[in-house]
C-alpha cells in the first residue's frame, strides 16, 4: 500500500464548502460551526441542500441525488479549497454511487474532512480518486462545537500540518499488542467498513495499512460480528498495525477482551484508546498517509505532513 495524493494546506481566506452527505443538520449547530470557521479566517460556503430534510426518511438530509450533487459540485469547483462535512448519521452509502467519479478525478485534490458515516466516502476517495482525506471533527457536530482540543487539533492539521506530524494518544493509549509497525493509514467506523464488503469498488483488504477503527452505540456482540465478518473475508490479511479510537456508548466491560480476542491473533501491534472518533476532544487523523506506529508509546509518526 502506498501513500495517496495529499491536498494543499489551507491559508486564511480559503473557501471551504460545507456539505451534508448523510443525516439532517441542526441549523443552530451549523451556524455555530460556521462561526468557528470564520474565526479561523476561512470563508465557508454552505451547499444548497445542507439543511434539507428527506420527504420520507427523516434520518436523511434531503434526497440522495441532492446530497450527491452538493458534494460533487463542491469538489469540482476550482474556487473551493476544502470540503467539510456537517455531520454523520446515515446516508453516505446511498449516494456514493451517484457521484460522477470521472468528473471528480479531473478536479484537483482538496481537503476533505469527516468521520463516522463519512467512512464510506473516505474509502471511496481513497479507492476511486487516490486522494488522502482527514478523519476529523465535523462542522455541526457537538463534539467539535464544544471542545477546544478537537478544534485546535483540526485547525493545526489544516493550517500547520507539520506541527501535528506526531500524533499521540491521550494518556498514551492502552496497549493490547506491543510493537512497532509501518504502513499507510486507513479506516474509520468499523460498522461502515464491514458494510462496504462486496460493494462496487470496495477495498479488498487492509494489506500494508495502519488500520484505524472506532464506532459508537454498538453492543459488544455486534462489534464481534463486524470484526468476525472482516476476519472471515480476509480483509485483515497483511495489515501492518491497528489503532483503535473511541467506543462511545459501547459500555460493556467485556469490550477490551473482545478487541484482544479478535485482533490479538493478527500478529501485529494493536493500541486502544487512541483518541479519535466519537469522543470529546477527538484528534484528527489523516487517512492515506504513510507513517510508523509505536504501540507501546501510543504514538503515530507520519512520514510527511497530512497536507502539502
Amino acid at each position: 500500500m502506498t501513500s495517496l495524493v495529499r491536498a494543499e494546506r489551507l491559508a486564511p481566506g480559503a473557501r471551504v464548502a460545507v456539505v451534508a452527505p448523510s443525516g439532517p443538520v441542526p441549523e443552530e449547530r451549523l451556524k455555530a460551526g460556521l462561526d468557528i470557521l470564520r474565526g479561523w479566517g476561512l470563508e465557508p460556503i454552505v451547499a444548497p441542500h445542507v439543511l434539507d430534510a428527506h420527504d420520507r426518511f427523516d434520518y436523511l438530509a434531503g434526497s440522495d441525488a441532492d446530497r450527491a450533487a452538493d458534494l460533487q459540485r463542491a469538489w469540482c469547483d476550482p474556487e473551493v479549497d476544502a470540503v467539510l462535512c456537517a455531520r454523520g448519521g446515515y446516508g453516505a452509502q446511498r449516494m456514493v454511487d451517484l457521484l460522477d467519479w470521472t468528473a471528480m478525478r479531473a478536479a484537483r485534490p482538496k481537503v476533505f474532512v469527516g468521520y463516522s458515516d463519512i467512512t464510506a466516502l473516505h474509502e471511496a476517495f481513497a479507492v476511486r480518486l487516490g486522494v488522502s482525506t482527514l478523519h476529523g471533527p465535523m462542522v455541526a457536530a457537538a463534539d467539535f462545537l464544544e471542545n477546544a482540543r478537537a478544534q485546535g487539533h483540526l485547525r493545526a492539521t489544516l493550517f500547520e500540518p507539520e506541527s501535528v506530524r506526531v500524533i499521540g494518544a491521550p494518556g498514551g493509549g492502552r496497549v493490547l499488542v506491543p510493537g512497532a509497525a509501518r504502513g499507510v493509514t486507513l479506516g474509520g467506523c468499523l460498522s461502515l467498513l464491514a458494510a462496504d464488503l462486496g460493494a462496487p469498488f470496495a477495498r479488498r483488504s487492509a494489506r500494508g495499512g495502519l488500520l484505524c477503527l472506532e464506532d459508537v452505540g454498538e453492543e459488544t456482540y455486534r462489534l464481534d460480528r463486524y470484526l468476525t465478518q472482516l476476519l472471515r473475508a480476509g480483509w485483515f490479511e497483511g495489515v501492518s498495525g491497528v489503532l483503535l479510537g473511541s467506543w462511545a456508548e459501547c459500555d460493556d466491560p467485556g469490550l477490551e477482551d473482545l478487541l484482544a480476542d479478535r485482533l490479538g491473533g493478527l500478529g501485529v501491534p494493536v493500541v486502544d484508546a487512541f483518541g479519535f472518533g466519537h469522543r470529546d476532544g477527538a484528534l484528527t487523523v489523516p487517512l492515506g498517509v504513510a507513517g510508523e506506529l509505536d504501540a507501546g508509546a501510543g504514538v503515530l509518526t507520519l512520514d510527511e505532513p497530512a497536507l502539502r
